[in-house]
């Protein structure tokens, strides 16, 4: 055989060869084989954090009670200076839930006096369980502890150094020993003079949602806990007013 002759034997062998590789893998004869697939990575790639889920609102009644932080002191800058009759070490924060006026439960804040602060907590887990509706209840800061600002968006407060309304001394406020509760549906009263003004259809004391009537959950709760009913004043009349002092 010549040297034509040996080429063209080896090249049919090859293809032979070729073509019976091809057939065991399924491939038709003739199929050039495909390169040998790369080893899988020893260390796949992490699966990315799963985006958090909605928020659900809390249930039940939660309260706490903590100090004035210097992070919480730097946000009581419009309520809290000093020459304040009272320190900030005297003060605490409370946190609570409670009912907005749709029935939702939500989470609200309160500023008082140390010496009160749990009385408060009960106070208010009273009116939870009674399902009576708190429209707002932020520190009055959210508001520069503008007290006509703070009625207007009917926000239930409690500390906020400032002067007794109509006058010059020291309000009861001052010394987180009163909280004005749904300033709107329990305006202040005296003579033709309402606050905030959008409280003028409350003045009649309609029964309605976040209205508070004399003997009913919210002055029996504030009373067992030592607090006054600015609505058993006869002038002003402050409906929305409690205070441990009758001032």
């Amino acid at each position: 055989m010549g040297h034509r002759g040996i080429l063209t034997a080896v090249v049919g062998l090859a293809l032979v060869a070729a073509g019976a590789g091809a057939a065991q893998a399924g491939a038709p004869p003739g199929a050039v084989p495909a390169p040998e697939a790369a080893p899988a990575h020893r260390h796949p790639r992490p699966t990315p954090p799963r985006p958090p889920g909605p928020h659900h609102p809390p249930h039940g009644y939660h309260a706490s009670v903590s100090p004035i932080t210097p992070r919480l002191a730097e946000r009581m800058q419009a309520s809290w200076r000093p020459g304040c009759p009272v320190p900030l070490e005297d003060l605490r924060y409370v946190r609570l839930t409670h009912h907005d006026m749709t029935g939702r439960v939500v989470h609200g804040e309160l500023v008082v006096h140390a010496d009160l602060a749990d009385g408060i907590v009960e106070v208010f887990r009273d009116l939870f369980d009674a399902g009576f509706p708190i429209a707002s209840m932020r520190l009055v800061d959210d508001f520069g502890a503008d007290d006509d600002a703070s009625m207007a968006a009917d926000n239930t407060s409690a500390f906020n150094c400032r002067a007794v309304t109509g006058g010059t001394g020291w309000s009861e406020h001052s010394y987180g020993r009163a909280i004005d509760v749904n300033p709107v549906e329990n305006p202040y009263v005296r003579d033709s003079l309402v606050l905030p003004p959008s409280g003028a259809p409350f003045v009649d004391r309609p029964d309605l949602p976040g209205v508070i009537h004399d003997g009913d959950v919210v002055v029996t709760a504030f009373a067992e806990q030592g607090w006054l009913w600015g609505g058993h004043w006869t002038r002003p009349i402050d409906y929305q007013h409690f205070s441990t002092t009758g001032r």
